[in-house]
């Protein structure tokens, strides 16, 4: 009697111990005529009941090593955030130019995510894994010895898209792997993970650029990158390849989906920055992304084998916790952007005292998984997710009150609150999302669900870069409305300026004019992101309304898991 978790890939095995030793899959079993009832010692009086095998201290290792690969993909994400200045200097590039560094992998690795569930399948997930870990760690060492901006786009979108299989993988991999009982503390460990790692992004990245040079933003990835390679491919066996699936590949689709995906991510990207429309590459992508995406979505509907499953997010809990994601994805990316960014800006602070100050979510962050843990058992994992967004929320309108003298102490209350929320989050949309699959729908879920995360994080930037905008130039407005020299006060302190500068420069009053010109600009910034960071929480607390169309995930969530 054996167990299959999809159609395609036999992940749960046979109860029999003897059976699985001798290496027998229940690929094989399927195809042969079952052994006489009496075969065996260990053969069941009874219809054994069909499960998932025991997890092993070999699964444990090479799981272990599967999360080392994602921290290293979600971390390249933000690393290079805070030292794009220096990766600039040393490459000789121009403003528009070195935002491809981030543009490029980001693009690359929203194409991947989803791919990766077909992959999987076709590969198993430990070549597909090994092939990711491997290929990472050379492109992350090209990109470390480029020396011209061509080639670190190049190499950046490369280690983007080999590196983005690693991510849904991991997700995958804890559903079909683990029984219902250990999920909890193995959500905590994954929830650590992905999001600790773009929180510690901007603090390793500078410390190392700082410290070294900007090139052991990359280097740093070689070490670890082999350690994953060699452990996966020694100790992860979680399922069988399935080269059947080559038959029918959907080349079809994989272009229409990166041709969508790839144009939306630049548009989101760059629109901001190039104001929308009226630029005319953002205005042809976005033309591209709109007839991709009808081409896509009529191909993954009508065609036999799709390289991307749909039919997920029939399930309501895997619709609504991917829409969950979304927003996580926004506040998760978009508080890493917005705070480095203000403390850059407004206070001048190089990469090193960003990176200490951001810190404090991190630290908040894993003091709070162990609680996350516990609560994860004996909570209603819908009270948990509304508890997190209510925290996040919060955190973020804390986090609203920035003035010009925000420094560690006045950003560590807000920093903390959001430290804290983040794993009451994750951990529960994780099952949520997914523990109600079944088995046979997990991979190609799970990277749709990591998908939309990533898509949060571009739009939610997008939105952010829009706003910033827009706002800045209405409070610059307005605040130069009020800055008339017939009132006494601006008068006053032009005077004062001006005394300030006198002997110091040819001129005073035009470099205490400018000077207050200066300080307007600073005050309509630090207006500007309290809005961005105002409309933030605002979204989190609007998830809250559709909490009341959550499923509560039943004792067994993933029964699917046999």
């Amino acid at each position: 009697m054996t167990a299959i978790t999809s159609d395609d890939t036999p992940t749960a095995r046979d109860a029999n111990p003897p059976a699985d030793a001798g290496g027998e899959t229940a690929a094989s079993r399927l195809q042969t005529p079952p052994p006489p009832a009496g075969r065996g010692a260990a053969a069941p009086s009874s219809p054994p009941t069909a499960g998932p095998r025991p997890v092993t201290t070999r699964d444990w290792l090479g799981f272990l090593s599967m999360v080392v690969g994602m921290f290293m993909a979600i971390l390249d994400i933000q690393i290079v955030s805070s030292s794009l200045s220096e990766i600039q200097a040393g490459l000789a590039a121009s403003a528009d130019e070195i935002s491809w560094v981030q543009t490029s992998y980001l693009i690359a690795e929203v194409v991947m995510i989803p791919l990766s569930g077909m992959l999987a399948r076709i590969l198993s997930t430990r070549v597909l894994f090994t092939i990711a870990a491997a290929g990472f760690t050379l492109t992350s060492v090209a990109c470390a010895f480029t020396s011209s901006i061509e080639s670190m786009i190049v190499w950046r979108a490369l280690q983007g898209f080999i590196g983005g299989a690693m991510i849904p993988t991991v997700f995958a991999t804890s559903f079909s792997l683990f029984p219902p009982e250990r999920r909890a503390g193995v959500s905590v460990m994954i929830g650590l993970v992905a999001t600790m790692a773009p929180t510690l992004g901007p603090t390793l990245g500078g410390w190392l650029t700082q410290s070294f040079s900007w090139h052991w933003l990359f280097l740093a990835n070689v070490l670890p990158g082999i350690a994953v390679t060699s452990l996966v491919w020694t100790l992860v066996d979680v399922d069988k390849p399935n080269p059947a699936l080559r038959k029918g590949f959907d080349f079809i689709g994989l272009g229409l989906m990166a041709a969508f995906l790839g144009s939306l991510e630049f548009v989101v990207e760059e629109g901001p920055r190039q104001d929308w429309f009226q630029d005319e590459y953002v205005a042809i992508f976005a033309v591209v992304a709109a007839v991709s995406a009808v081409g896509f979505f009529w191909r993954v509907l009508t065609y036999r084998n799709p390289i991307v499953e749909l039919r997920a997010f029939l399930d309501r809990n895997f619709a609504i916790g991917s829409l969950y994601s979304f927003i996580i994805g926004i506040g998760l990316y978009g508080a890493v952007y917005l705070q480095p960014l203000f403390l850059a800006r407004v206070r001048g602070l190089n990469s090193l005292q960003i990176g200490t100050i951001m810190f404090v979510t991190g630290a908040f962050q894993f003091l709070s998984a162990p609680i996350a843990g516990v609560l994860s058992k004996k909570l209603d994992l819908r009270v948990m997710l509304a508890l997190g967004l209510c925290l996040f929320g919060t955190g973020v309108w804390l986090n609203a009150h920035l003035t010009n003298q925000s420094g560690f102490w006045e950003l560590f209350l807000p920093q903390a609150v959001r430290g804290l929320s983040l794993m009451l989050c994750f951990i529960p949309v994780n099952t949520i999302a997914l523990g109600t699959l079944p088995p046979e729908q997990l991979k190609n879920a799970s990277g749709l669900y990591n998908l939309m995360r990533n898509l949060g994080g571009a739009i939610g930037l997008a939105a952010i870069n829009t706003v910033l905008l827009e706002r800045a130039a209405l409070h610059m407005n307005r605040l130069g409305d009020n800055l008339n020299l017939a009132r006494p006060l601006v008068q006053e302190t032009l005077d004062g300026l001006a005394t300030k500068f006198d002997g110091l420069v040819a001129d005073p009053q035009a470099a205490a004019m400018k000077t207050l010109a200066r300080m307007v600009e600073r005050e309509a910034m630090v207006l500007t992101f309290n809005d961005c960071l105002l409309l933030m929480a605002g979204v989190f607390f609007a998830g809250l309304l559709l909490m009341p169309l959550v499923r509560r995930p039943g004792g067994k969530p993933a029964a699917a898991d046999h």
